[in-house]
């Protein structure tokens, strides 16, 4: 991936997490500019601060310095935010994993599949806040009958068959 191409990902992220509410800022010396290794981006809206290390892909995997991870990881304690590598494959959208959930290699560093980023990654409206991931299994562990059953009840009440505090005491179970 050419740095053009990183820097206007990067840009892309700033501007999405702006636009969801987060004070955003991308770090003006990421990558080799300094000494110190910086993620690159800092994000926080009051509740949840990360610092975001950003890779792009054409769709081959990405891969990930093992050193630039720990210096994430390392970094994000020091500062009190949440270490998130943010991955972006071409016609896909962003998604993020805590370092410890991805692929290490036999060589120390580490791999994330485009597969991998749309099965296991959490999404950006995740990531913000805007909703939450529900997997098959959990949508079957559900009562199906649950909602009938509601339904039920709220009308009952409204037919004057049953008091809200009955219908309180039905639901409460």
């Amino acid at each position: 991936m050419s740095n053009a191409k990183g820097d206007r990902r990067e840009r892309e992220l700033v501007n999405r997490l702006d636009e969801a509410g987060f004070a955003v800022m991308r770090a003006p010396a990421s990558g080799s500019a300094t000494a110190r290794e910086l993620p690159d981006v800092l994000a926080g809206d009051g509740e949840r601060f990360y610092a975001i290390e950003a890779k792009s892909s054409a769709g081959d995997p990405i891969y990930l310095d093992g050193e630039e991870v720990e210096a994430l990881i390392y970094f994000s304690r020091n500062f009190g935010a949440k270490a998130r590598i943010g991955v972006r494959f071409d016609r896909e959208d962003w998604y993020f994993f805590h370092p410890g959930d991805l692929y290490r290699t036999d060589g120390g560093n580490y791999r994330v599949k485009r597969e991998t980023a749309l099965s296991d990654g959490t999404d950006f409206d995740e990531f913000v806040g805007r909703s939450e991931k529900v997997t098959l299994d959990e949508v079957g562990e559900e009562d199906p009958g649950h909602d009938e059953d509601l339904l039920g009840v709220l009308n009952a009440v409204q037919q004057g068959t049953l008091t809200v505090e009955e219908a309180a005491a039905m639901i409460g179970d």
